[in-house]
This record gives structure tokens, C-alpha cells and sequence, in this order.
């Protein structure tokens, strides 16, 4: 196999190609990226705020949105700002979805990724270096993730000692919602009877022989409850749950779990639904 040497071509500097050209490159594929086979929901979106957001790309299989900016030459502080402003915009203006902020750059300098390291962990942000190279008369694109979204743990690893009991949660949220909590965990035991609740801080999991098992996890409120399994996202749940009129409040991707708004009487409407979610969390391969 004959060996050609790469050349990177300046965008940028480029008398005839610009970031419109980069950005049609992309819509055309979206896998160039690296971030997977997402889908173009729309370029040059116009913000309330004034400005337009390059591309807003979404996860088929997910309730992740990808907010992608696109700069030619190196990373600069306009670029950052404007990244992390229309993020915020589009992630208020749809709660329900999970919002990744995207920055492409040709040159994500050390000074910049450094100051973008900063909101990692608080704001899921994702930089990606993107070169044109010239390879024996044929131009390409070339991407690498310089750097990530930050994986967090989980929320039993969060707080050491974080357990409490049933007291607890009835004064923080209701007896009401702990009784729907219990049919919860009464559908779980269906799966498997040595299943027990385990109060923890900031949600009710599942033990097994007092070794945690949260194929499910269980967020008491006042009058209703967050059901969180963990089940891979896929778009035939998601339109079932909408179909359903069931409020998904987000795909937590750091987390592999769904959070589903629902009150006693939606659990005992969509019992079955329910039930058959908890099934596929208990057992991902039957999915």
C-alpha cells in the first residue's frame, strides 16, 4: 500500500472554502464529528437572544440535544461565550431533553482548553479539534475529541454514609408518595422477591441482601414521584411513553437511567407499561 503524507490546509486562510463549507461538510455527515450517528435538526438557528446557532443536532436513540458552534482558526473567548450562551438558551427553553454544549474548532489551543476545563462537570461540554488535510490532491476532515463530557458517578458514590430510612423521606416528601414509592418496589419484587427498598439521601434504591441493585431508583416528591430506570434510551420507549402522555423529564446519560414524572393514578392507568419498563431494566436483554 502506497504512502501518502497528509498536508493540513488552513480553513481558515483559505481563499475559497469557509465555515459555511465546514458546516455543509457536516450536515452531510454528521459522523465526522465522532459523536455518533446524530441527526441535523436544523443550522442557523435563530435565538431569542439575538445570534444563530450553527447546527442543533439529536441523538435518534436518546433525549440528548448537541448544540454545535463552529470556529475557523484557533478557539477564542467570543467562541466559548457564544457556545456556552446558546447552550443555555436552547437547554431552558427545552428542559426535557439533555443539552450538550459542542465546540468545533480547527485549533483548540491549551490556553482555551484550559478554561474549558473549568466548566467540565458542571456544564457538559464537549471540544472538538477538526483539520482539513490535503492527501494526494483529495481533501478530508479529520476530528478528534480533545476533550469530553466528564463522566460523574453515581449518586451512591457521591456521599459516604449517605443512607437514612423511611422517617426521613416521609418528612421530606409525603406518606402519600412513600406509599407509591412502595408499589414501585412492590412491581420490582415481581422480578425478584428478595428485593428490598434502601433509603438513601437523595432517592429510594433496591437491595438485594443489603448489596445495592438500582435497576430502578425512586424520587419521592409532595404529590408525585421521579421514576428513574435504567434503560438503555431507544426511540420505540420514547414514543411509547408519549404516547402514553407520560411526562419524560430527561434522559440522564451520565446515569443510563430515564426520569418519568408520574402521579398514583398514571402508575395505576399505565400499570403495565410500567411493569414492562421495570422488566427491561431488570433484565436489558430482553429489550
Amino acid at each position: 500500500m502506497e504512502y501518502k503524507a497528509a498536508k493540513v490546509v488552513s480553513l481558515k486562510n483559505h481563499p475559497n472554502l469557509n465555515e459555511r463549507w465546514l458546516q455543509e461538510r457536516i450536515i452531510e455527515d454528521p459522523s465526522i464529528l465522532g459523536l455518533g450517528n446524530l441527526d441535523v435538526r436544523e443550522s442557523e438557528r435563530i435565538q431569542p437572544t439575538g445570534g444563530r446557532l450553527d447546527l442543533l443536532m439529536s441523538d435518534p436513540d436518546s433525549l440528548t440535544r448537541y448544540e454545535v458552534e463552529i470556529q475557523l482558526g484557533a478557539s477564542d473567548e467570543r467562541h466559548i461565550i457564544r457556545t456556552l450562551e446558546y447552550w443555555d438558551v436552547e437547554r431552558r427553553r427545552y428542559p426535557q431533553y439533555d443539552h450538550v454544549a459542542v465546540l468545533v474548532a480547527e485549533d483548540v489551543t491549551s490556553r482555551f482548553l484550559n478554561v474549558i476545563s473549568l466548566f467540565n462537570g458542571f456544564i457538559p461540554i464537549i471540544a472538538i479539534q477538526m483539520q482539513a488535510l490535503e492527501v494526494g490532491g483529495a481533501l478530508t476532515l479529520s476530528s478528534s475529541r480533545v476533550l469530553d463530557v466528564l463522566n460523574l458517578g453515581t449518586e451512591e458514590e457521591d456521599v459516604a454514609g449517605a443512607s437514612t430510612d423511611r422517617a426521613y423521606w416521609e418528612a421530606k416528601a409525603t406518606p402519600a408518595s412513600l406509599k407509591l414509592a412502595d408499589r414501585f418496589i412492590e412491581l420490582a419484587r415481581e422480578k425478584d422477591s428478595s428485593l428490598a427498598p434502601k433509603y438513601n439521601k437523595y432517592y429510594i434504591g433496591l437491595a438485594r441482601n443489603g448489596i445495592a441493585d438500582n435497576f430502578i431508583s425512586l424520587k419521592p416528591k409532595k404529590n408525585w414521584i421521579i421514576f428513574q430506570p435504567k434503560v438503555p434510551s431507544n426511540a420505540e420507549l420514547n414514543q411509547r411513553l408519549d404516547d402514553a402522555g407520560l411526562q419524560v423529564m430527561a434522559y440522564e446519560r451520565r446515569f443510563n437511567h430515564y426520569k418519568i414524572r408520574l402521579s398514583d393514578t398514571e402508575l395505576t392507568e399505565h400499570i403495565d407499561l410500567i411493569r414492562e419498563i421495570i422488566s427491561m431494566a431488570y433484565s436489558p436483554d430482553e429489550m
